[in-house]
């Protein structure tokens, strides 16, 4: 079975997520995913601890947002980690993803990032602090992030500590 997304589409999508281009294209909706799911792979690898629920969590997350299989879930998160590899530093990172995505998805974004952060059903200040950077850079504001994180904590049954 040939993957939807090989080796010729993660190196297009990469020379267009690192363009020195100083107004970029839009990303295709598989394109833009892929560049999300980037950002949801460095919240879970910013405590070093990169575990299978939180690749679990990742895949239904995409699957969600987008209605993917789960294999193709786990398709996009597979890309989304070559990405995050390549990726530069996150203020740039998350600078280049910002034009790239609508106003209007980025609330839902970090919604993303915090549900991913809790997989663990853990608080680790190292993926908080990471979150709050990428929201302030995504121009979600911090009270707004602080609400969307209170509601993730709510629906998964957490404790707001």
């Amino acid at each position: 079975m040939k993957s939807a997304y090989d080796r010729t589409m993660f190196r297009n999508l990469l020379s267009r997520l690192f363009t020195d281009d100083p107004s970029p294209a839009p990303l295709t909706a598989p394109d833009a995913e892929v560049a999300i799911a980037a950002l949801l792979v460095r919240v879970a690898r910013a405590d070093d601890h990169y575990e299978l629920v939180e690749r679990q969590r990742i895949d239904r997350v995409l699957a969600r947002r987008r209605g993917l299989t789960a294999d193709e879930a786990a398709e996009r998160r597979a890309a989304a980690e070559m990405i995050e590899a390549e990726a530069p530093d996150t203020v740039r990172f998350t600078r280049l993803i910002k034009d790239r995505i609508a106003l209007e998805d980025r609330s839902t974004v970090i919604a993303a990032m915090w549900e991913i952060a809790y997989a663990d059903q853990n608080r680790d200040m190292d993926e908080e602090t990471m979150i709050r950077l990428v929201a302030g850079l995504l121009g979600v504001p911090d009270r707004e992030s602080a609400l969307i994180r209170r509601k993730v904590l709510e629906d998964l049954g957490l404790p707001d500590d």
